[in-house]
């Protein structure tokens, strides 16, 4: 989403100028090209010299080195967003009143590009009337805004203020710059691993760490639909601007997916339930018995969720998984026709890459007249092609 971006970065004099350094390092990682335009303010916090290093371009921090060039208008040519971090209140102030007083709100108020401002400043000066008057006033004119998060500050004080983390103003960007192809469709996804008691203490459970649920979630969220994640056992994340549901067992996981099933579009069962639970669940926790090597539980099959809704669909398109350790198209297959979901995403998980845990996987999409196997993917561009099925 950011690869080819050209990025002006506008750095004002915060304190939270160190963590724009990292940001500079998270896009270039990301494709994205960078510019950027220090204040003279911002220039005693870090030196110019360490933006360059990251951004591995030129650095400007005065409109009067380059006699007879328009620098506050030439720079913002061919931007695709002009991104100020952070964003100071007394920034966000200049830019309302309209001051152009140095290269930086010269270049704000000149740019045909779209301009957001990432927030960091003292909680006393974020809550005073005249900032939020600023705040608003920008946003009514299509300025975008990241907003400023909780935590401790540098005044040693905690409140609303801090700068948002680099990887969630990478976040914010990744959506901000994906086309919305999904906006307007409901889709329900579920992701990790549900649990099955045996007592108090004790469960079974599966590998299942959540994080292809976790991508389509995103991605999802990122190409504009309403999302309702429905998590069980994960080791992700929360998502910012998607409702999120946690449930444990596959009871819940059923009974959450049935009060959002009837007016949504699609529903992904990336959640790996347990395939069986015990017969007796024990109120107290189960002690050892010392006359005994072996102890046997008697346990039965779970419902099958996808089954379920696979069969009382009306509208909605079901998409499954399924991991396999055999015959990973034929059972796909199977289990395609079975189930009666429109497609499966099939994947061999005693592979290499593929599977639990991993960031990457190795997918194959089963639809009733067709199978299309793919090579090793992050889990990222994996939840792109499932949400392309939609």
């Amino acid at each position: 989403m950011l690869k080819g971006k050209k990025i002006l970065l506008g750095v004002t004099s915060g304190i939270a100028i160190y963590k724009v350094v990292d940001l500079v390092s998270k896009l270039k990682k990301k494709g994205a090209i960078v510019e950027v335009i220090m204040t003279e303010a911002a220039t005693k916090f870090i030196s110019p010299i360490t933006f360059e290093t990251m951004a591995d371009n030129k650095v400007w921090t005065d409109m009067w080195v380059h006699p007879g060039k328009v620098l506050h208008v030439d720079v913002t040519n061919d931007v695709d967003l002009f991104l100020i971090a952070p964003a100071t209140a007394n920034t966000i102030a200049k830019v309302n009143a309209g001051i152009a007083d140095n290269l930086l709100t010269s270049s704000i108020l000149a740019s045909k590009a779209p301009v957001m401002f990432t927030l960091a400043m003292n909680t006393n000066m974020f809550i005073n009337p005249i900032t939020q008057r600023n705040i608003n006033s920008l946003k009514e004119l299509g300025y975008e805004f990241i907003d400023c998060v909780e935590g401790q500050l540098a005044c040693n004080t905690t409140g609303q203020g801090k700068m948002a983390e680099p990887v969630d103003i990478i976040d914010h960007l990744e959506q901000y710059f994906t086309v919305k192809d999904l906006k307007g469709k409901k889709i329900i996804i579920s992701s990790g691993a549900t649990m099955a008691r045996m007592d108090p203490v004790r469960f079974i459970t599966n590998d299942s760490s959540g994080k292809m649920g976790y991508q389509l979630a995103r991605q999802a969220r990122n190409r504009g639909a309403e999302v309702i994640y429905i998590t069980a056992r994960v080791t992700t994340p929360d998502l910012a601007g998607v409702r999120r549901i946690n449930v444990r067992t596959n009871q819940e996981l059923s009974d959450a997916i049935q009060r959002e099933f009837s007016d949504a579009d699609s529903l992904i069962m990336a959640a790996a339930p347990v395939d069986f639970e015990f017969v007796e669940v024990h109120d107290q926790k189960l002690k050892k018995t010392e006359d005994s090597e072996q102890t046997i539980f008697e346990m039965k099959k779970t419902a099958d969720i996808l089954k379920t809704f696979g069969h009382i669909k009306t509208h909605q398109k079901i998409i499954g998984f399924a991991a396999e350790t055999t015959n990973v198209i034929v059972n796909a297959q199977k289990k395609l026709m079975t189930k009666n979901a429109d497609y499966i995403i099939a994947n061999d998980v005693s592979k290499d890459g593929a599977g639990f845990n991993y960031d990457t996987n190795i997918i194959s999409v089963i639809g009733k007249n067709s199978v299309v196997e793919y090579k090793k993917m992050s889990k990222q561009e994996a939840a792109d092609i499932i949400l392309s099925l939609i």
